[in-house]
């Protein structure tokens, strides 16, 4: 009798051990890993994904920038960054001309996404090499006029054009992307950083760890999921320094690292 009484106070206390185990890692220690500060908390709740004009899935969001109009035309211009030309027959001729006879045409225009119900406020561009054909370009929609900085808050699509095709719902010109977007979300900061255009970088919350997308025109990607925002400086100034990238929480990283491999194993 005693010998089961004992064993049942040893298996009470194990039992009691294990749920407190599993309620500190559950509610304390793994949240603790995961969490971060969102520095835009009106950014939350938004689904971080441009659609087409017929309403398919698009490229993912994965920039950010804090600052007036002025502010981001200025940074991107410092930055070596050109805007995009609208789409009208003579631009959409240009940009074939470009690519056929390998002339430049550095402010060719984008073709239209959408993000909230609308198509971008602000494009632009920086070629690679001699045509149109390759080059890297971000779509930017003003999401907040106020946000946690007592600054607009921009967010946009950052991707890498690797060759011109036809679209398969207008038929028009347009370009199939690479698959890395973090790599252009990466070199597109970078480019800002360098410039001295941005004061602080951190993370926020994108549409999540995405190994197999597909955006309006079938074109594969992958992305960790991150969307990098920078707080740019006012128009016409510049930053004493180089801006360093506020850490993401633990978990993060290694999620983080794990693209960054399957990237690098490309």
């Amino acid at each position: 009798m005693t010998i089961g009484m004992g064993f049942r106070h040893r298996y009470t206390a194990v039992l009691l051990a294990v749920i407190l185990c599993y309620l500190a890692v559950s509610y304390l220690i793994l949240p603790a890993t995961w969490s971060r500060i969102e520095n835009e908390p009106g950014l939350s709740k938004r689904t971080m994904l441009t659609a087409t004009a017929q309403g398919i899935a698009g490229d993912p969001i994965n920039v950010g920038l804090i600052g007036t109009r002025e502010d981001v035309v200025s940074a991107f211009h410092v930055a070596g960054w050109y805007p995009a030309d609208p789409i009208t027959l003579r631009t959409s001729m240009e940009i074939v001309g470009s690519v056929l006879l390998d002339r430049p045409y550095k402010d060719a225009p984008v073709s239209p996404l959408f993000f909230d119900g609308r198509r971008e406020d602000l494009a632009f561009e920086k070629p690679h090499g001699r045509s149109a054909d390759r080059r890297q370009h971000v779509r930017l929609w003003l999401v907040l006029s106020n946000g946690a900085e007592a600054a607009p808050v921009w967010l946009g699509s950052a991707t890498f054009d690797s060759g011109v095709t036809l679209s398969r719902d207008t038929g028009q010109v347009t370009h199939k992307i690479a698959p890395n977007v973090d790599e252009e979300r990466d070199r597109l900061i970078s480019d800002l950083n360098q410039a001295q255009t941005v004061t602080r970088i951190y993370q926020a919350r994108g549409i999540g760890p995405t190994l197999n997308g597909r955006n309006g025109e079938g074109d594969p990607y992958y992305s960790d999921g991150e969307i990098w925002l920078a707080r740019l400086v006012r128009r016409g100034e510049k930053s004493d320094k180089i801006a360093g990238i506020q850490p993401a929480p633990a978990l993060i990283q290694i999620k983080d690292a794990v693209f960054s491999w399957r990237a690098s194993a490309d």
